[in-house]
């Protein structure tokens, strides 16, 4: 099963709106004999890849996969109809599938007579699909809060300098973190400081994610924006009552788009995060990276809309300067938001830090109670055709 969350991780930032999925086939004799895993949307979901390595030795084996096998016709086929008709005698899946679609994979697979297993290293497998089962379960995209700083907490010197404050190794990092995401998204603040690319370097056969620029009265894009060549798509969130008429001439020599959304409802700066979100969520964004800057990161926070934080740290002190995180509505220690630390790793000087929010580990748990509670329904329509 390791191995199969291993293999869905290389679906990262090229799936969306689907899963990611590995798969792992077993013959008999309980060596693998096939191994795939979902590679981009519309294209064959991982069992099938698996399958297709595996051929005949597949028969009376078992086969290992992240997500439970769907059982809908959607761009491809059911994967329980496919694993019925490679003549498999088990299967064990780390999640069960929540979405109302494709769920009930398992109950077909189990009605066929193949032995069925659910729950192995489910939240391990929950972790490495957030962002899918996020969008499943609470209609919005997984936010993961990225910034860079040194150890006293700082983004940038008092004089507003902060090229470059982390190593060039950090920096490759954060290019694989844009690639494993479906959208990009900084504040206007970090728009006018940096006028930053946000597209994905160096990461052979990356899936470019749409470059999102928070823009609120529409005066920080203007022609010459880094974000507005076609290296990758970007849409520029605005007012509704924002003035567009500049920011509509910048942009029309250039694929980006323009949109429209409501002001924050609690009357701050700022524009609605639900409704960014849920545009977001609309074009089939499933995993945002959140890159800056301190003011829109702390009103992800103080809104509850950060799920994951990963944390590039120099071993460099500079005293005054620019806070990592801007207000978020929190005054008091009681209020501060505690979060679990997933991973450290050492890339070069600097240390990355990922931690999550404590509700993650909830995630496969919940996904299993939609299930089971689908399942029931299920059961219990059928017994009242039945009657």
């Amino acid at each position: 099963m390791r191995r199969a969350i291993a293999l869905a991780a290389r679906g990262l930032g090229s799936t969306s709106p689907n899963p990611v999925v590995g798969c792992v086939v077993l013959d008999q004799a309980g060596r693998i004999v096939g191994e795939g895993w979902h590679q981009r949307a519309g294209g064959p979901h991982a069992e099938v890849h698996a399958l297709a390595e595996a051929g005949e030795d597949a028969r009376g084996g078992t086969v290992v996969v992240s997500l439970e096998p769907c059982d809908h016709t959607g761009r491809t086929g059911p994967c329980a109809q496919a694993l019925i008709d490679a003549g498999v005698s088990r299967v064990v899946y780390a999640v069960p599938d929540p979405s109302p679609g494709a769920a009930g994979g398992a109950l077909t697979l189990a009605a066929a007579g193949i032995d069925v297993e659910g729950g192995l290293l489910a939240d391990e497998a929950a972790a490495g699909n957030a962002a899918w089962l996020t969008s499943v379960l609470h209609g919005r995209p997984y936010v993961t809060w990225k910034y860079a700083a040194t150890l006293d907490g700082r983004t940038a010197a008092a004089d507003g300098s902060s090229r470059w404050i982390t190593s060039a190794e950090a920096r490759t990092d954060v290019h694989r973190l844009r690639a494993e995401s479906d959208a990009v998204l900084v504040g206007s603040g970090t728009a006018r400081a940096d006028d930053p690319h946000l597209a994905v370097r160096d990461v052979p056969g990356a899936v470019q994610p749409l470059r999102v620029v928070v823009d609120t009265e529409a005066t920080v894009v203007k022609a010459g924006s880094r974000v507005l060549d076609d290296a990758a798509p970007t849409l520029i969130a605005v007012a509704q009552d924002a003035d567009t008429a500049a920011l509509e001439a910048a942009a029309s020599a250039s694929p980006a788009e323009v949109l429209r959304l409501p002001r924050a409802a609690d009357g701050g700066a700022g524009l609605d995060l639900d409704a960014l979100l849920t545009a977001l969520q609309t074009r089939d964004v499933r995993a945002v990276l959140l890159e800056g800057g301190a003011t829109l990161a702390g009103s992800f926070v103080a809104a509850g809309l950060v799920d994951r934080v990963v944390g590039y740290i120099a071993p460099v002190l500079l005293g005054a300067g620019r806070p990592a995180l801007g207000e978020a509505g929190i005054s008091s220690i009681a209020q501060a938001l505690r979060l679990t630390v997933s991973d450290t790793v050492r890339l070069g000087p600097d240390l990355r830090i990922t931690a999550v929010g404590s509700t993650a580990p909830q995630t496969a748990r919940t996904a299993a109670a939609v299930t089971t509670a689908t399942a029931e329904q299920t059961e219990q329509s059928e017994q009242s055709e039945e009657f």
